[in-house]
């Protein structure tokens, strides 16, 4: 059933009622060996609107796209443009057709200049001599990322030196060189910083009252009330709903995507033990952070809120050992504590989730088994050998615990979503036996039945003693899991608030400086 046709967009623009889509599928089916990816879908893209597709990991998001976009053939069903069935041999006839993707992880081209990416298979030629112009090159490509809102945009760098927002923003350029009628942008804030972020929509916005029909995956259910005039939320590879965004909220998005309602996701606790675990007094890193005091009780979950550059991974760094402090002090379990190392953490219980979790937490090109055992080899060693049997063992339950998927323990674990590679992270913790767990961003990137998974997790642990720092930019889940939340803003801390008296407005306002 579908909805709100011609609802008012967030932007303003208001797509006509009964308006002919832009780009259409219907009845798509895609089975791959005994599994069903996509199971009869079908949905529209208008011209001028910002259509969100939502979904957990596995809900069939991705091979739609590709679909969409030529890469991969449907089984059953049809696409169509203005009405009339096409067929898609390939992305090539995608691009022919104006459907253009831009792609969570990057297609860049690693040792060609921000210019020449842009361009690809596009870069101008002088009509007298037939070589390449590179400074109509450069013009154009400055122009197309003033478009996207970065006119002073470095075109000479090599794309393997930018970083992976930069390299974001210069994917978006280089689909805006396509001309594309149709853009499917998939997690496309996935690496942005808020100002990134907010570049990003008013690019959007731009397109859209251009005319053009952008798709615009997301798993934060934020973004889709900030962006989006329609959103279709996939479940199992069928669509479980397709409305205007106005006529929704974030309890019935969840509702669609996972069968429960919010409140399911985050674990009743009791909220642990005023006894200290951790205490930090006075403690400051030049640069980063100073003057930073407070505690974690046995068995609680601490909330530390922040805006992006507030200090706060600095701090978790500082912490685990990774970094060092230059004034204050740490105390441990009642004892005087200064990690010179991540090893020296590990060794007395404390451990540290990152938020770049393919960076610094996983080895790519390992399996799981390989990477979950890796902060716990001793516990499978006697007399100096290792004993696969008993590691395979200790493996096997953590991913039957934590619901990995695919089960396969030897598959790479590059190859596993995100939610799943988050979840590996998190056995490798757990099979070191921490008491402390640090959490950067824990759920970051993942859908909300991983998120359902790793809360439930947490709430786990601390019922058995473990105590959380838990580090978020995500207001739900800080006030959904913490028993106290702290707030930083410049390397400081801000406030702090008992689970009663937060809410999102006031942490917000704190981290901003609008209150005090």
């Amino acid at each position: 059933m579908e909805l709100g046709r011609g609802a008012v967009g967030r932007g303003g623009l208001k797509a006509p009622a009964g308006a002919q889509a832009l780009l259409g599928a219907q009845g798509i089916t895609k089975n791959y060996g005994g599994t069903q990816a996509l199971r009869g879908v079908s949905l529209d893209f208008r011209a001028g609107e910002v259509h969100a597709i939502a979904g957990e990991n596995g809900a069939g998001k991705s091979t739609l796209t590709h679909i969409l976009t030529g890469a991969v053939r449907a089984d059953a069903g049809r696409i169509s443009m203005q009405g009339e069935p096409v067929v898609l041999h390939g992305p090539a006839d995608g691009q022919r057709l104006g459907i253009r993707m831009v792609h969570q992880h990057d297609t860049l081209v690693a040792h060609l200049s921000v210019a020449e990416n842009v361009l690809l298979g596009q870069l101008p030629r002088s009509r007298r001599s037939g070589l390449i112009d590179w400074a109509a090159a450069r013009r154009r490509a400055q122009a197309l990322l003033a478009e996207v809102g970065y006119p002073d945009f470095e075109l000479g760098a090599l794309a393997h030196t930018l970083s992976a927002a930069k390299r974001q923003i210069v994917e978006m350029a280089k689909a805006l060189a396509m001309e594309p009628r149709v853009l499917i942008l998939d997690e496309p804030s996935a690496s942005l910083a808020q100002q990134d972020i907010e570049r990003m929509f008013a690019f959007v916005r731009r397109l859209r009252d251009a005319g053009k029909a952008i798709v615009y995956i997301t798993h934060r259910l934020d973004e889709i009330f900030e962006l989006a005039d329609r959103v279709t939320v996939l479940r199992d590879g069928a669509v479980t709903g397709s409305l205007a965004v106005a006529d929704t909220d974030k309890a019935g998005l969840v509702r669609l995507m996972v069968g429960r309602s919010i409140e399911d996701l985050f674990p009743k606790r009791s909220g642990g033990s005023p006894r200290s675990a951790l205490s930090v007094r006075n403690l400051a890193r030049e640069g980063a952070f100073e003057q930073i005091s407070f505690d974690v009780g046995e068995a609680q979950v601490v909330g530390m809120y922040g805006l992006v550059g507030s200090g706060r991974t600095e701090l978790a760094r500082c912490l685990f050992g990774a970094d060092r402090k230059s004034a204050g002090s740490i105390t441990w379990q009642g004892r005087a504590f200064d990690a010179r190392s991540p090893g020296d953490a590990l060794r007395a219980g404390i451990a540290l989730l990152t938020e770049d979790r393919l960076g610094d937490g996983l080895v790519r090109g390992l399996s799981v088994r390989d990477n979950a055992a890796l902060a716990s080899l001793a516990a499978d060693s006697r007399w100096g050998l290792l004993g696969l049997a008993h590691q395979r063992h200790r493996v096997g339950q953590q991913v039957r615990d934590l619901a990995i998927r695919p089960t396969d323990i030897e598959r790479d674990v590059a190859t596993l979503s995100g939610g799943n590679q988050q979840k590996v992270v998190l056995a490798k913790w757990l099979l070191a036996k921490a008491r402390l767990l640090i959490l950067d961003e824990p759920t970051r990137g993942v859908d909300i039945a991983a998120k359902r998974d790793i809360y439930a997790v947490i709430g786990r642990l601390v019922d058995a003693g473990t105590s959380v720092l838990l580090i978020s930019s995500d207001l739900p889940e800080v006030l959904g899991l913490s028993d106290h939340i702290l707030v930083m803003r410049e390397g400081r801390l801000v406030g702090g608030f008992d689970r009663s008296q937060a809410t999102e407005e006031r942490l917000l306002g704190c981290a901003c400086g609008l209150l005090h």
